[in-house]
């Protein structure tokens, strides 16, 4: 039972060649058509009984859930709720310092020698805000020499800094978060 290629359907006509074809360029991803369904309007409940669903807004007669906020969330019908059955743990520290954590083996990694300052760190994207706090952190390893200033140091990183030969500094006029 071998068909020939003049019994076989011609690719373009199979399968749905009225089906619009979607672009792979990267150019114009704004222009591809969005299968049928994917965006809906949101559902306006209440607006008359020609909707569908006006009088009761699809929430059935009475009783407690057709109210408009009879439930609050985690509310289980009177039963004492999970987030108080279970016990509290821990307490926030008032003096909490949030740090940027920078470790010494993506200095190593970007190239950066020689001083390194917070406005380097910055001008490099290692960190987010050069006022802030920063803390240097001893994962990786680091070859050359470098002279960095920063509000705190692991111990890992400063030995391992001042064992390849450079000096560490620690920042006194940065802001704390709290600022």
């Amino acid at each position: 039972m071998t068909e020939s290629k003049s019994q076989r359907i011609a690719p373009s006509k199979a399968f749905g060649s009225s089906r619009v074809k979607k672009s792979t360029s990267l150019g114009n991803k704004n222009t591809v058509p969005l299968p049928k369904g994917a965006k809906t309007s949101k559902k306006r409940v209440g607006q008359g009984p020609g909707s569908g669903i006006g009088k009761t807004s699809a929430r059935g007669q009475k009783g407690q859930k057709a109210r408009a906020s009879s439930m609050r969330r985690g509310f289980e019908g009177g039963q004492m709720p999970l987030h108080r059955r279970l016990p509290k743990r821990g307490f926030t520290s008032k003096n909490h310092k949030l740090y940027q954590s920078v470790n010494i083996g993506l200095l190593s990694k970007l190239g950066i020698s020689g001083a390194i300052t917070p406005e380097i760190l910055k001008q490099k994207n290692v960190i987010q805000d050069e006022n802030l706090l920063i803390k240097i952190l001893g994962d990786g390893e680091i070859t050359v020499s470098i002279q960095i200033t920063a509000d705190a140091f692991s111990e890992t990183a400063k030995t391992k800094i001042e064992k390849a030969g450079g000096t560490v500094t620690i920042r006194t006029q940065a802001k704390t978060n709290k600022d």
